[in-house]
């Protein structure tokens, strides 16, 4: 079959989205084996949040998109009891897990020419764009611990940088996954951008 043509059997965007959530509920029950029915529904929305995370990585990064959704999987389902709440409660859930597979392999990268807090990198090519790419190992790293810092006292502006600049995710996806609106999201990612300039530029607290 042509892969630009649309299978028949395969449920629309709506219906796919309640079968996910349905999977994923007799996964949580204690259904391991319906596992294998949920990773080709899925598959292609972890590419995506794969594909969006890596742009944000050196050009010659070892982890292609495959390798990064295949071993999020293992983790994910893998666990001993995985609970997750809907699709996009999961792909939210990935889109972190893949954050942490990242910057757990630029860690191991650079332990030899940095320690932890040793240099401080613009934040200016994540305000400019959201899936700019950003080879700039020593940057991930300082945005990753920035972002752990908001983390502790706004979980979910921490959230939005997460979904947004990580994952790539728009404002409308960003608000479906979180459950909050749009202009939430807008006003949330605008105050967040705004903390980690000053937190990763060394301006501290005004």
């Amino acid at each position: 079959m042509d892969p630009k043509t649309p299978d028949p059997a395969r449920p629309s965007a709506a219906p796919l989205a309640e079968e996910v959530t349905r999977i994923l509920g007799r996964i949580s029950a204690g259904e391991p084996e319906a596992a294998e029915q949920l990773f080709p529904l899925i598959y292609q929305e972890l590419r995506r949040v794969a594909g969006r995370q890596l742009r944000n990585e050196r050009r010659d990064h070892t982890l292609q998109p495959t390798a990064l959704v295949n071993e999020v999987w293992l983790r994910l389902v893998g666990s001993s009891k995985p609970a997750y709440e809907n699709r996009s409660h999961f792909l939210r859930v990935a889109s972190a897990a893949m954050r942490r597979i990242l910057i757990d392999h630029a860690r191991r990268r650079n332990a030899a020419k940095r320690q932890a807090g040793e240099r401080r990198v613009p934040l200016s090519a994540a305000e400019n764009s959201v899936t700019g790419a950003i080879e700039q190992e020593e940057y991930i790293l300082a945005l990753h611990e920035a972002l752990e810092r908001l983390a502790e006292f706004d979980p979910r502006q921490a959230q939005i940088v997460e979904l947004r600049f990580f994952g790539g995710m728009t404002i409308p996806e960003t608000a479906e996954a979180l459950g909050v609106s749009h202009a939430t999201v807008e006003r949330d990612w605008r105050v967040a951008k705004a903390w980690l300039h000053r937190e990763i530029s060394g301006g501290g607290p005004d």
